[in-house]
């Protein structure tokens, strides 16, 4: 079983880093609440693409759950009924978790995708464990960390659903990308291990603690830039959208740390790339690193001169993530290699 698990490997991680890049075009086009409830979309399967299909019709048949937008308000079906020529509001109950009853279907269908990419991420990590269950004699780290990753997957559904009730809390999105990277991070080390480079990396003990320290250093990153991003969300929520030159006019002290502490990112990972040449072997995934940095750095200037043009965003949030796993991949080879 070896090639289907190698397979089942790569796509999940693949689908993953799509699930990534589009709940950042998710994040950036404002269409988080595009289906407000969860896991259906205004309680379809299949989302609407029209308003007049969430209004109130009479002699047709609603199904328990359906939703329907009525004085700017979303009910739902008790059960499944008929309705009559009036509309009875004993078969509506009003929508609790939150108040937001706004359909449009550009957003609908964003965030309808970005959950449907997510759940074919999660088939691909259940087959991926399947596959995994052959090598449990053999490598059994190999399949309880493949059934973690399953875990990790189910707990990231019930996240996005708790982001949806809550009506888009910046700090909840921040959790739920978290965990978007941890589920990376297993899958990462899930693929070191069915790679066995052949040249041997510097070993030394000095060498290994600068490449973790290069790995924190990012994360560190990415956590402030989480913060920044939070701060905007709120400036998006209090300018709107199409304000983008004023989302940054009362920037935090944070954000000039972010800004400036990417060239420490940077330095420590020049240390890194010399002593690598001075050994004649600089791997792929290194310079890999070396090339998102710089693209990260390209695209946070981007951001900030040129007004926050329409795919900065979700490139400057899918190259971190990107950068992350190149990094931990290279890390886990250091710390792993005999």
């Amino acid at each position: 079983m070896k090639k289907p698990y190698k397979f089942f490997l790569v796509s999940s991680l693949l689908l993953i880093y799509l699930v990534i890049a589009a709940g950042a075009i998710v994040r950036m086009t404002g269409s988080g609440m595009g289906c407000p409830d969860w896991p259906k979309c205004f309680g379809y399967i299949i989302p609407p693409i029209e308003r007049f299909q969430l209004e109130w019709k009479a002699d047709y048949a609603y199904k328990e759950g359906q939703v329907i937008i009525l004085d700017e308000s979303l009910l739902v079906a008790k059960m499944d009924f008929i309705t009559e020529t009036n509309y009875n509001p004993d078969n509506w109950e009003p929508y609790t978790k939150h108040d937001y009853s706004i359909f449009n279907p550009t957003h609908t269908w964003i965030e309808f995708l970005n959950r449907l990419l997510g759940a074919i991420a999660g088939l691909a990590t259940l087959f991926l464990f399947i596959t995994a269950l052959f090598r449990i004699k053999k490598d059994p780290i190999t399949t309880i960390l493949s059934f973690v990753v399953v875990l990790g997957m189910g707990f990231q559904a019930w996240l996005g659903k708790t982001v949806v009730d809550s009506n888009l809390l910046p700090f909840k999105i921040t959790i739920h990308m978290g965990m978007a990277l941890l589920i990376v991070l297993f899958l990462i080390f899930l693929l070191q291990r069915e790679n066995k480079p052949t040249k041997i990396l510097p070993n030394t003990t000095s060498f290994k603690v600068l490449v973790f320290m290069s790995l924190v250093l990012t994360l560190i990153q990415i956590g402030m830039g989480t913060q920044v991003r939070q701060f905007v969300d709120e400036q998006i929520r209090y300018w709107g959208l199409a304000a983008s030159p004023n989302w940054l006019k009362e920037a935090p002290l944070l954000f000039y740390i972010h800004r400036s502490f990417s060239l420490i990112v940077l330095g420590v990972h020049m240390v890194i790339f010399y002593i690598l040449y001075n050994k004649q072997h600089l791997p792929i995934e290194f310079l890999f690193i070396l090339v998102l940095i710089v693209l990260e750095i390209l695209t946070g200037i981007w951001m900030y001169y040129f007004e926050f043009p329409f795919s900065s965003q979700p490139l400057h949030l899918f190259f971190a993530s990107l950068l992350f796993g190149a990094q931990s991949y290279f890390m886990i080879r250091i710390f792993e290699q005999r």
